[in-house]
C-alpha cells in the first residue's frame, strides 16, 4: 500500500494546523456557519441530526493494522466506541464533538490518513474491487491506478469546487465488484485486439434523485493518456455542468442533455490540448505506483494438500464449512483464501464496528493477512491473503467476536445508510428497516435457499445505499409528515448493470418485512432451476411481484 513521503505528511499536518484554527476561530464566533461550512467540509465534517459526522479517507479502501488500531483508539476517546463503513470504503464517526475534531485529525495523521475530499464538491475517495490484486478473474491490479488518479485529484485547484461531488471507480476484473456503471467516471482495465491492457472510460453514471447507468465515452485507451484524458472530462463538466440547481448538477444530467455523442466531442476536443502534455503518464510513472503494491511474502504451498485437509475440516465442523463456502472466495496464489468479514450481524446496524472489533481486526490482519485488511462498498471487511490451513483458527477467533455471521451475499447482508437516526437530510429511518427484515429472515438455510440477493436500503433521494442498483432497493420517503418506504425491483451493479424499477406506492416501516416475504414468495414460486432473484425479476417482469404485493386480502 501507499506509504507517505515527507511532503505527504507535511501537507497533511500543515491541513491538521490550519483547520485547529478555523474550528477556534468559529467556535468563538469569528467565522459565521457559512464562512465555516466549506473549510468544514474540505475535512470531511458534516452537521448531522444530533452530532457531527466526521467522514475519514480510505483510498480504495485499504488498511494497515497500525491505522486500524488508531481508528479503534479515535472511536473509543473521541466517539462513542463504534465507526461505521460506509459505501465509498471510508469510516465515519457519528458522534464526534466539534472542538475536538482538530484533535481527531491531529491523530489520524500520525498514522497516515486524512479526512480530505471525502465531502464537498470534488473529486471523493476514488475506489476499487476489494479483491484487488488477488482476484482469480483480474486482468491487471487496479489500485495502482487508483492511486495514481488519487494523486492527481488530492487538492488539484481546477477541481476543488466542482459543480457538485464527483465519485470515479477502477474495475481490473470479469466481474464488475465496484460498480463502475453507477459512478460519474468508471474506468475499467480491459485488453483491445492485440492484448494490450488499456482503458474503457465510462461517463454519466450515477444514483441519487435521477439514476443513470454511466455510457461508454472512450472504448479503449492508453494506459499513459489516463489522466489527460480524466482532465478533458472534468474540464468540460467544470465548464458546462450547472450551478444554479445542485439537484441537476451532476455529470450524469450533463451528459443526458447533451447527449453521449455531443459529450463524447466536446471531451475529445478538450483532450487536444492536454493529449501528450505534462500529465502524460510514463512508464516509470507507471511502475513507481505498481511498486507500492507488491506482493507480499508468499509461502509456497502445496494447494492440493490444502484443499483436503480444509475439505476434511469443513466435514468435521459443518458450521465452519458452511462459513468457508459462503464467506471465502479463492485467491490466484495456490494454498490461499480470500476472506470476507460480515459486518450484517442480526440486531445490529450495518456497517458499524466496535472499537474492540476494529482492535481484533487489526490483530487478525498481523497474525493471517501480512498486516493489511480491506473496506468494501458493501460495508464489510477483507482479509485478502489467508493460508488455508490458517481458516479454522481464523474462523473461531471471528466467532468469538460476533463477526463470523456466514451471509456474504445473502439478504441479510444488507448496504444500507444511516438514514434518519443519525442524517439530516434522511427523510425515514433505515437501520430499523434493515433490522427488521434481517430479525424475519434470520434462517441461514432458507436464506441459501433463496440464493444470492442484494438488499439495498436508503433514506432517502441521496441513495447513500445504493437503493438503485440493489436486486431488491428500499428507498425512504417522507409522506405528509410520515416516514414511508418506496420498493423497486431488478437493480444491478454487475456489468449488465440496470436501475431498479419502482414497484408501486409506498409502504409503512411496520409493513416492509411482509413485503419483503411476498416478493420472496413470489420469487420462489417462479423461478427455474438454477435461477438467482435477478435473472427470475428480468425474465418474467415486475408484474407478478406487484400483483401479489398489492393484493387485497379475501
Amino acid at each position: 500500500m501507499y506509504v507517505y513521503d515527507q511532503y505527504d505528511q507535511l501537507i497533511v499536518d500543515q491541513r491538521v494546523a490550519q483547520f485547529r484554527g478555523q474550528t477556534e476561530r468559529f467556535l468563538a464566533g469569528k467565522l459565521s456557519d457559512s464562512e465555516f461550512l466549506p473549510l468544514r467540509l474540505q475535512n470531511g465534517l458534516y452537521i448531522q441530526r444530533l452530532a457531527p459526522m466526521m467522514r475519514i479517507a480510505v483510498p480504495y479502501g485499504l488498511l494497515n493494522s497500525t491505522q486500524l488500531r488508531k481508528l479503534a483508539e479515535i472511536t473509543r476517546v473521541f466517539d462513542k466506541g463504534y465507526a461505521h463503513v460506509s459505501t465509498r470504503q471510508n469510516i465515519q464517526l457519528n458522534w464526534p464533538r466539534l472542538e475536538e475534531v482538530p484533535d481527531i485529525l491531529a491523530e489520524l495523521a500520525s498514522v497516515q490518513m486524512h479526512a480530505i475530499q471525502t465531502s464537498g464538491n470534488c473529486i471523493r475517495n476514488t475506489t476499487t474491487d476489494q479483491y484487488a490484486g488477488v482476484a482469480t478473474d483480474e486482468l491487471e491490479d487496479p489500485r495502482p491506478y487508483c492511486e495514481i488518479i488519487r494523486q492527481w485529484s488530492t487538492l488539484h485547484p481546477e477541481f476543488a469546487f466542482l459543480p457538485r461531488k464527483f465519485k470515479i471507480a477502477v474495475c481490473g476484473t470479469a466481474e464488475d465488484r465496484a460498480a463502475i456503471h453507477a459512478h460519474d467516471i468508471g474506468i475499467e482495465l480491459v485488453p483491445n485486439a492485440e492484448g494490450e491492457i488499456g482503458c474503457k472510460i465510462l461517463a454519466g453514471g450515477g444514483l441519487g434523485r435521477t439514476p443513470v447507468i454511466g455510457s461508454v465515452i472512450c472504448e479503449w485507451l492508453e494506459k499513459k493518456h489516463l489522466l489527460t484524458y480524466l482532465e478533458a472530462i472534468l474540464r468540460v463538466y467544470n465548464q458546462n455542468g450547472r450551478r444554479d440547481n445542485k439537484f441537476k448538477a451532476r455529470i450524469k444530467i450533463l451528459v443526458k442533455a447533451m447527449g453521449v455523442d455531443a459529450f463524447r466531442e466536446m471531451v475529445e476536443q478538450e483532450w487536444v490540448a492536454l493529449k501528450d502534455g505534462p500529465a502524460t503518464l510514463t512508464e516509470q510513472e507507471i511502475d513507481r505506483a505498481k511498486s507500492f503494491f507488491t506482493e507480499p511474502d508468499y509461502l509456497t504451498l502445496d494447494a492440493t494438500e490444502a484443499t483436503s485437509k480444509l475439505t476434511a475440516e469443513c466435514v468435521r465442523e459443518p458450521i465452519f464449512g458452511n462459513w468457508v463456502k459462503r464467506n471465502t472466495v479463492a485467491h490466484r496464489v495456490p494454498g490461499y483464501q480470500i476472506v470476507n468479514i460480515s459486518l450484517k450481524a442480526t440486531g445490529f446496524a450495518p456497517g458499524d464496528i466496535t472499537d474492540s472489533q476494529l482492535e481484533l481486526m487489526a490483530d487478525l490482519a498481523d497474525e493471517f493477512s501480512f498486516g493489511e485488511i480491506r473496506t468494501t462498498h458493501q460495508q464489510n471487511m477483507v482479509l485478502a491473503d489467508v493460508q488455508m490451513d490458517q481458516l479454522y483458527t481464523l474462523w473461531q477467533r471471528l466467532q468469538k467476536a460476533g463477526l463470523a455471521t456466514a451471509n456474504h451475499g445473502y439478504l441479510t447482508d444488507i448496504i444500507c445508510c444511516p438514514g434518519g437516526d443519525y442524517c439530516s437530510l434522511a427523510n425515514a429511518k433505515s437501520i430499523p428497516v434493515a433490522e427488521a427484515i434481517q430479525a424475519r429472515f434470520d434462517d441461514l438455510d432458507y436464506l441459501y435457499d433463496l440464493g444470492p440477493i442484494e438488499l439495498n436500503i436508503s433514506g432517502c433521494m441521496n441513495a447513500c445505499g445504493h437503493h438503485h442498483i440493489g436486486h431488491i432497493g428500499i428507498l425512504g420517503v417522507d409522506k405528509k409528515g410520515e416516514e414511508f418506504y418506496q420498493v423497486c425491483l431488478g437493480g444491478s451493479q454487475a456489468k449488465n448493470a440496470s436501475i431498479g424499477k419502482i414497484l408501486g406506492p409506498s409502504f409503512s416501516q411496520d409493513d416492509m418485512p411482509d413485503v419483503i416475504d411476498k416478493l420472496l414468495t413470489t420469487y420462489l414460486e417462479l423461478r427455474e432451476e438454477d435461477e438467482i432473484f435477478l435473472d427470475t425479476y428480468r425474465r418474467v417482469g415486475i408484474e407478478p411481484f406487484k400483483e401479489r404485493v398489492y393484493a387485497k386480502a379475501d
